[in-house]
């Protein structure tokens, strides 16, 4: 019996995949519109257990007690444990479509709420392509398209949970490399002690309004939301995102498992030249060399990470009578490994909505230690009355 054997790398390289932005790639592209994609390799968590809200949490550096604590979760406003918004990320994070060799990063985020996540929560993931922008040009990474994907969640009761609209850009990566130089900065950060000391002091102070009810009525435009601070970020950190659930697409694998993928879809996977392991195109978020072959500096955070602290900026803000109804996100530079980003807003805005709901319209910001502001965005929060006779 004779044994097929195949090459060590098959089809593998050290280089992440370079595709051109052609023609025929877009005509391809334009017939899947419309497509309902596959989501099996890339869920997490199917369904919301104490554990898994509790890991990601944990992985965003969240411990607001409504979502950890049952005895006090158990005298708020749904009786028990629920889940953080952000939760679906965790669910289901996003899912790639073609643009075969082109390199991508999460553009902009879009999500409507419509039901919270309790615990035992059975969450469905649909996700459609909706489509994509006319080419341009662009100075960070010469031709570039925006495509966008459409991401439904639904529970056991087929109520919608939420939905949200994924954007990313598509870019040819030997064109972001050629302009990586352009983009330098000094990394890591060079932090100092005092500056460390105070960091940490900030995030130490910080404590979620919780169960003192943040009322529509004591709310005015101009009203800023407090600060919350994330840094610096480490390598554990991303550790921890991957770890909670919410991460990757599709979802990361060892050993065999891994190897047996990565022949099947060599563009899957690059051989790192330092350790000769072989690593997915998703380690660009906690592997140098890897972020580097995509035309960053070193390695970043993920963009829906980013929309995770800021939903934990709202929540933080709003006490646990509140909801959040909707964000909206642009993820501007990247967040690299030693940086500081501090999240905040302010109110812009206030009404009883068309569902009869009373919102507060915010601004919303995340800035770094370089001043950039590497999210600027929108959000709507649905904030408790004061009952009629109640002092």
């Amino acid at each position: 019996m004779t044994t097929k054997t195949t090459a060590p790398d098959a089809g593998i390289s050290k280089e992440l995949a370079i595709g051109k932005l052609t023609a025929e790639m877009l005509a391809e592209m334009r017939a899947l519109i419309g497509t309902e994609l596959r989501t099996d390799a890339c869920v997490n968590n199917e369904y919301a257990t104490r554990l898994a809200i509790l890991r990601f949490t944990e992985g965003i550096g969240d411990d607001n007690p409504l979502w950890t604590d049952e005895r006090y979760a158990a005298t708020g406003p749904y009786g028990e444990i629920v889940a953080p918004p952000s939760f679906i990320f965790a669910c289901l994070g996003s899912v790639q479509v073609g643009w075969r060799g082109l390199g991508g990063f999460h553009a902009e985020t879009d999500v409507t709420f419509h039901a919270p996540i309790r615990v035992g929560d059975k969450i469905k993931s649909r996700v459609w392509f909706d489509g994509f922008d006319d080419p341009k040009e662009s100075n960070f990474g010469g031709r570039r398209i925006k495509d966008y994907l459409r991401q439904e969640y639904w529970n056991q009761d087929g109520e919608l949970v939420a939905r949200f609209i994924c954007s990313r850009m598509r870019f040819e990566r030997g064109e972001m490399q050629k302009r990586r130089s352009s983009r330098a900065i000094e990394i890591p950060h060079p932090w100092t002690g005092e500056e460390l000391e105070k960091i940490e002091a900030d995030i130490l102070a910080e404590t979620p309004r919780g169960a003192t009810s943040r009322f529509w009525d004591d709310v005015h435009i101009g009203d800023a939301l407090d600060t919350l601070t994330k840094g610096p970020i480490g390598l554990t950190d991303e550790i921890a995102y991957v770890a909670s659930g919410a991460a990757p697409i599709p979802r990361l694998s060892a050993h065999g498992v891994a190897l047996r993928r990565y022949h099947k879809h060599p563009k899957w996977a690059f051989r790192d030249p330092n350790t000769h392991a072989l690593e997915p195109v998703y380690s660009v978020h906690y592997n140098d060399y890897a972020a580097q072959l995509q035309g960053a500096q070193i390695a970043y955070d993920v963009g829906i990470q980013r929309t995770c602290w800021q939903i934990h900026s709202l929540t933080h803000w709003m006490g646990d009578a509140g909801a959040v109804k909707a964000i909206h996100g642009q993820y501007r530079a990247h967040v690299y490994l030693s940086d500081v980003v501090r999240l905040g807003g302010k109110v812009v805005g206030k009404e009883i909505d068309a569902d009869g709901d009373a919102v507060v319209h915010l601004e919303t910001w995340a800035y770094n230690q370089r001043e950039q502001n590497c999210m600027p965005g929108t959000a709507t929060v649905v904030l408790p009355r004061p009952r009629e006779g109640a002092q």
